[in-house]
Order: structure tokens, then sequence, then C-alpha cells
């Protein structure tokens, strides 16, 4: 059975993780100030508990040709519960939105989009965005350039 409450080694792990993900093990234990093996313990048991959901690499879009980064607001026509499932099971299978958020307000989600350039976020725009099922109104914004981009979580700083 996984550990659910977190103490202040778990905390480190967390945190460290978060920041250098491909840390090793023995590394990672020290860095925390316990042994290997009780560290690769306590990191299965933070994964199996849901804490750590994955391990991944932090790609730059523009070098993999992905010059443009779009927001979308999505107005629907309906947002009785099995609509709104029924956009995000939709949304799921368009490689180029890469976040999805469902929004308190007059807004129903907001996507983050990548595309090569403007014409190919042009033909997923209106070829599949705005031409989907219950879509009442879609507002873009292309963006300028991004001053700030930090993955994960505020966790505090590990006390040394």
């Amino acid at each position: 059975m996984p550990r659910v409450k977190l103490d202040a080694v778990d905390m480190k792990i967390l945190t460290t993780l978060q920041d250098e993900g491909r840390i090793t093990n023995v590394d990672l234990a020290e860095r925390v100030g316990i042994t290997a093996p009780p560290c690769l313990r306590r990191v299965r048991a933070l994964e199996e508990a849901g804490f750590i959901r994955g391990y991944h690499a932090d790609l730059d879009q523009e070098s993999l040709g992905f010059g443009i980064t779009v927001f979308a607001l999505v107005s629907l026509r309906s947002q009785a519960d099995a609509d709104l499932q029924a956009f995000e099971k939709h949304v799921a299978d368009w490689p180029l939105v890469r976040e999805c958020f469902m929004l308190n307000g007059e807004i129903d989600f907001i996507l983050k989009i990548v595309a090569r350039d403007l014409a190919e976020f042009q033909r997923f725009l209106t070829s599949q965005l705005t031409s989907s099922a219950n879509v009442e109104s879609v507002k873009t914004s292309l963006t300028i350039r991004s001053s700030k981009r930090v993955p994960g979580v505020p966790l505090p700083l590990p006390q040394k």
C-alpha cells in the first residue's frame, strides 16, 4: 500500500526530481540524505501513489520546427457534462493541442496549440477546431514570446 502522507524526505525527493528528472538514484539519495535502497523504495511509492505521473524530456519546440504557439479560447453551445466530456475527448485526438483547461466563466476551455507555421495553425483552426460539434466560438491569440516557463508546482525548497 503506497504511503500518502509526505514527509520532509519525500518533499526533497519530489523537489529534486521535478528539477532534475534524469538524476540517478544514487545521486538523488545522496542529495536527500538517505541511502540508495530506501530512496528507490520511496520514489516507487511516490509513483504508485500518483505524486509522480511520469518523466519527460523538455523539448525545444522551435528547434523541432514548431515556430508558433497560439492560445485559443473556446466557447461551447452546451455546457452539459456529456458535451463538455465529448469536447475533451475530441481535443485529446489533436496532436497540435498540447494543453487543455476547462475554465469557469464566459469561456469554457483554453487550449495551448503549437504549429510549424501560421498556415498549419489556420488549417487546424478551420478544418478541426471551429468546425467541431458544439463549438460556438473560438478566439485566438498568437504568442510573441515566452518570458517564463516552469513546469510542475512550486514545492518548498528542501531544508539543508
